[in-house]
C-alpha cells in the first residue's frame, strides 16, 4: 500500500489556524484536519466528495 500524499487546501487559512488537507486513497478521497492528522480521516466516493465541495463553496 503507497502512503498517501496529502495535499493542504488552497483556501487553508495561510496563519496556520484552518488547515484542511485530501489526499487520493485506495477508491477514495480523504479529507483531514492538518493540525490533528493522526486522529483520522473522512473517506468519501466521487460524489459524496463533490457534494461536500459545493457545500463548502456555498453552491448548495
Amino acid at each position: 500500500m503507497n502512503t498517501p500524499r496529502w495535499r493542504k487546501a488552497s483556501r487553508s487559512d495561510s496563519s496556520g489556524n484552518a488547515c484542511v488537507e485530501v489526499a487520493a486513497l485506495s477508491g477514495f478521497l480523504g479529507v483531514r484536519d492538518s493540525k490533528a492528522p493522526d486522529v483520522g480521516q473522512l473517506r468519501l466516493g466521487g460524489r459524496e466528495f463533490r457534494a461536500l465541495l459545493k457545500r463548502v463553496k456555498g453552491l448548495a
